[in-house]
């Protein structure tokens, strides 16, 4: 699959949101929504008001992380929004196989988002349960961290899994994500990219994504597991 870039508004003007989306709209294929419970991670953000706001004006599909206590009572109600993909955490879900389900059942893509310190082999046996598996490359909760590089084989593990398991799951990295590290994502085995602080620090974030994503495909071309 061609990489794929998913600004996340979490670095975006909050004044301005739809403003904000719209500047990328030309060139991105997502927008990332992050939403925060100061329960699930520190930090307080939007949630599902926002986002119905947000559906109405967004010409680029809506990609919900759900990063909040308890994902299995809300998240289908994004999905059922028009979210085109709802992300829930591994380590929030308790019922992870329910909740993929209705989150597909509603109409979204299912994704499955795991923290930096948990092993993606735990959640191998779900992989025909999700449209995408999310790998944290920094501790979830607030934009402008440095990328943790230690996630990297995790990376790479996870791409091996999904290729084994022979399922069309993408494979998204969110946190830290920048010209500096978007190549080595790419050849680890990332095909989404979420980007903050990258896009929407930049003086024109269209032009951003446009190379950041240039970057990705060329790193893509050349990775052995492509």
């Amino acid at each position: 699959m061609a990489p794929q870039i998913s600004p996340s508004i979490l670095s975006a003007d909050f004044a301005n949101l739809g403003a904000d989306v719209e500047r990328i709209a030309d060139a991105a294929d997502w927008v990332h929504v992050d939403v925060m419970d100061n329960h699930f991670v520190p930090n307080l953000t939007l949630g599902l008001p926002v986002v119905e706001a947000l559906l109405k004006s967004s010409r680029l599909p809506l990609d919900c992380h759900l990063m909040i206590e308890d994902p299995d009572r809300w998240a289908p109600a994004y999905a059922e929004a028009g979210a085109g993909s709802v992300t829930i955490h591994a380590e929030a879900a308790r019922a992870p196989v329910r909740t993929l389900r209705a989150i597909r059942a509603a109409g979204a893509r299912a994704s499955l988002g795991i923290n930096p310190g948990t092993a993606v082999e735990t959640y191998a046996d779900l992989l025909g349960e999700v449209d995408m598996l999310l790998l944290m490359t920094v501790e979830p909760g607030f934009g402008g961290q440095k990328f943790l590089d230690m996630v990297l084989p995790k990376v790479r593990r996870a791409r091996k899994l999904i290729r084994d398991a022979d399922k069309p799951v993408w494979l998204q990295v969110d946190g830290g994500v920048s010209a500096e590290t978007i190549e080595r994502c790419a050849e680890a085995g990332a095909d989404v990219f979420v980007a903050g602080s990258a896009v929407y620090n930049a003086d024109d974030p269209a032009e951003a994504v446009r190379k950041l994503r240039a970057q990705a495909e060329a790193a893509t071309a050349n990775a052995d597991w492509s």
